[in-house]
């Protein structure tokens, strides 16, 4: 093996696009470890502790490390990198123009309305309050940014008849146009504002298969309906789709609410003119609210898409949960309780266990399991080589962003858990209209052995059903 170490001074590439040139990196031939990342001093800590040499750089630098079998491969790796990175997008600008240094500028210059933020967390702050002061509406990818600094940007948005969606906040659908992790969604008459990425997500893509479209997901951060917050984004939120009147219905989503946040929000959605549905996870699933949205509408409620495998036995054992997204692993969480008892949340701990790999202590330093999937290729064989679990459970989590075709790295590790007498349940978040296509991974999952729902809350009970049988 051979080490290639380099820093590109002075060039800045946003977390996403970093998540995305990692994976390709770590993708090609003959490439053993890699990390790409701007130089600051948690990415230098992270570079030592994987055995390369840690060269001069800061956080304005973008640092190129490989380790691959021979010069070769490391050239290529390299140049996979660098297609990444080149890539633009298909949509209008000229290469004569020269390219703005502030987001500030960026906004005056295109005459844009909201600013999407994805920078280091420390970082982030700044840029937000830039766009902020040039009147743009902010979305904050960005995680590790302090809770006291998203109270001041709340407020100034809210100063300014602005909304600040996030921090992390990892999806919107705006005016028809995904942001972040997303999904391709028909156009139609629901809203949907909520602190949670991936249950957004699911809603989205059960509506969608219900045949009904989304006119505007607006997230607003993880912590936003936390005491410290105060819920701002989401009061926000709710008071703009109230306004619109393409929005027929609206459906607040998140995860457990401060107590007293979720009172003032109910009070809230009683004075809006516009139905409001609650997905609060812990008091229903998301299958029932997407199913009261769609009763508020006169739309039948079918029953959500599945997959499933050939009937086989499987060996008795524990359940455990490997998910990308943290809503879904809480309601799976939620709903598998209901027939096993108590589900631990720690991947070395006997019995039934749900995991977030897409949690910020899995993510520091490697790109996100929506894009890069081998921290849960390599869960997902260690629990097929664990004669305590019977059962495995995860989550794919299609859209734009994500990983461009999840079952073709799956379904060969699915097949080795299910030829061991592992049961395989999927929860497939996703429409066809996405650019993975959902029918087709769908089928590749479940010809590989794994039962595939659409409903996370179904996948979730099947699984449980499973774990509990002897």
């Amino acid at each position: 093996m051979i080490d290639h170490v380099e820093v590109r001074r002075r060039t800045y590439h946003d977390s996403v696009r970093l998540m995305q040139a990692s994976a390709a990196v770590q993708a090609a031939d003959g490439v053993e470890s890699a990390l790409i990342a701007m130089g600051t001093d948690l990415n230098l800590g992270l570079l030592a502790d994987m055995g390369f040499a840690v060269p001069e750089a800061g956080p304005d630098d973008m640092i190129v490390a490989v380790r691959a079998a021979d010069e070769q491969a490391a050239a290529a790796a390299v140049a996979s990198l660098d297609a990444v990175l080149a890539a633009r997008s298909e949509q209008g600008g000229t290469l004569d123009a020269p390219a703005p240094r502030t987001v500030g500028r960026a906004g005056d210059d295109l005459g844009a309305d909201l600013a999407l933020i994805s920078v280091p967390g420390p970082s982030a702050f700044l840029e937000a309050e830039e766009a902020l002061r040039h009147g743009m509406h902010v979305m904050i990818f960005s995680d590790n940014v302090a809770v006291e600094h998203e109270v001041l940007l709340k407020q100034m948005g809210r100063e300014r008849g602005l909304l600040v969606m996030g921090p992390d906040c990892g999806t919107a659908v705006v005016g028809g146009v995904g942001l972040g992790f997303a999904n391709a969604v028909r156009p139609g008459p629901v809203g949907l504002v909520g602190a949670s990425g991936t249950g957004i997500q699911q809603l989205c893509c059960l509506l969608d298969d219900a045949g009904v479209g989304i006119r505007h997901a607006l997230g607003t951060g993880s912590r936003d309906l936390s005491s410290r917050v105060g819920g701002s984004a989401t009061l926000q939120g709710l008071a703009a789709l109230d306004r619109d009147p393409g929005a027929e219905v609206i459906v607040v989503v998140s995860k457990p609410p401060a107590a007293e946040v979720a009172e003032r929000v109910r009070a809230a959605a009683e004075s809006c003119r516009t139905r409001v549905v609650f997905a609060l996870i812990g008091e229903q699933t998301l299958e029932a609210a997407a199913a009261a949205t769609l009763t508020s509408l006169g739309v039948p409620v079918p029953e959500p898409a599945s997959w499933p495998a050939p009937g086989r036995g499987h060996r008795p054992g524990a359940v455990r949960g490997l998910f990308s997204g943290g809503t879904l692993c809480g309601e799976a969480a939620m709903v598998a309780a209901a027939t096993l008892g108590e589900i631990g949340d720690d991947l070395d701990a006997p019995g039934h266990t749900m995991v977030d790999l897409g949690g910020d202590e899995f993510t520091r330093g490697r790109p996100h399991p929506m894009i890069d999937q081998r921290l849960r290729l390599h869960h997902l064989e260690a629990a097929a080589a664990d004669p305590s679990v019977g059962v495995i459970l995860l989550d794919v989590v299609l859209g734009y962003g994500a990983h461009p075709d999840p079952a073709s790295e799956l379904a060969p590790a699915i097949a080795g858990a299910v030829e061991r007498e592992a049961a395989v349940v999927v929860s497939l978040c996703g429409t066809n209209a996405d650019p993975q296509g959902r029918d087709a991974q769908a089928a590749a999952l479940r010809d590989a052995g794994a039962s595939v729902f659409l409903s996370n809350a179904a996948a979730a009970g099947y699984a449980a059903g499973l774990g509990g049988a002897r």
